[in-house]
C-alpha cells in the first residue's frame, strides 16, 4: 500500500514539530490577541483566549466561533494570528532532516498556516534548505483549511504533478486525514498520546511520533531494492 508511492506530503504544525500543551496554549492566547487587538472583539484576552479554547474543542478550530457569532472574517484572522504565531518557542527534533533525507519518495509539505509563519517554521525546524520550493499553504489554494473539502488536496496534487493515488498523506489531525483519503491517496496519522484512530477506515496506519513513521517509510527503501 505505501511503498509503490512516489510522494510524501507532510503537514507541518503537530507533524514536522510538536505542539505541546504549552505552546499550544500560547497558540491560543496569540489567537486571542489577533482578535482583541487586530480585529476589535470587545472583551479581554483572557475572556478570548477562554473562548478560543472551547471553540476547538466544539468545532476543532479556535476561530469557527468568532467567525459565527462575531462577523469575524476567516481570511482575516488567518492573517493576523499566523503573523503573531510565536514561531521562537518551537522545539525542533534534533536531527530531522537527516532522518528525512533518507526516505526514498518526493517530499512536499501542505500546511494550514500562512506562507510567512510556514516559511518562519521551516527555518526554525531546520526543514526550509529540504522544502523551500516545496511547501504550499492552504491560502495558496484560496481556502483557510484542510478539513472542509476534498477538493483543496486535489489542487495540491494538480499543483505538485502527482496523482493522488501516488501521493502518501501525513498529518495528526484525522480530520485532515479524511478528506486526503477521499482522494485516493494513502493516509498516516502522527499521534502522540493513545489514540491512534487507526480505527477509522480512512487511515491506512499510525505512529506514535515522527520518528516512527519515518523509520517505516525509511524501510520502503529495501522494498525497493
Amino acid at each position: 500500500m505505501f511503498c509503490d508511492k512516489k510522494v510524501v506530503i507532510w503537514d507541518l504544525d503537530n507533524t514536522l514539530y510538536r505542539v505541546t500543551p504549552e505552546f499550544g496554549d500560547k497558540l491560543d492566547e496569540a489567537m486571542a490577541e489577533a482578535l482583541v487587538k487586530d480585529l476589535g472583539v470587545k472583551m479581554s484576552v483572557p475572556e478570548c483566549k477562554a473562548l478560543v479554547k472551547e471553540s476547538y474543542k466544539v468545532y476543532r478550530d479556535g476561530g469557527e466561533v468568532f467567525y459565527r457569532d462575531y462577523g469575524i472574517s476567516p481570511k482575516d484572522l488567518f492573517e493576523y494570528y499566523f503573523n503573531r504565531k510565536p514561531v521562537h518557542l518551537i522545539e525542533p527534533y534534533e536531527g530531522l532532516a537527516e532522518k528525512l533525507a533518507k526516505i526514498p519518495f518526493e517530499q512536499y509539505v501542505f500546511t494550514a498556516s500562512n506562507r510567512y509563519a510556514s516559511e518562519k517554521i521551516l527555518k526554525r525546524i531546520g526543514l526550509y534548505d529540504m522544502f523551500k520550493d516545496r511547501f504550499y499553504s492552504v491560502e495558496d489554494f484560496g481556502v483557510y483549511k484542510k478539513n472542509e473539502s476534498a477538493d483543496v488536496y486535489r489542487q495540491y496534487c494538480d499543483k505538485i504533478g502527482y496523482n493522488p493515488h501516488d501521493c502518501i498523506f501525513v498529518d495528526d489531525s484525522y480530520s485532515n486525514l479524511e478528506f486526503a483519503k477521499e482522494t485516493g491517496m494513502a493516509t498516516i496519522r502522527i499521534y502522540y498520546q493513545n489514540n491512534s484512530s487507526k480505527d477509522k477506515e480512512y487511515i491506512d496506519a499510525a505512529y506514535k511520533g515522527i520518528d516512527a513513521c519515518v523509520e517505516f517509510l525509511t524501510d520502503c527503501k529495501k522494498n525497493k531494492e
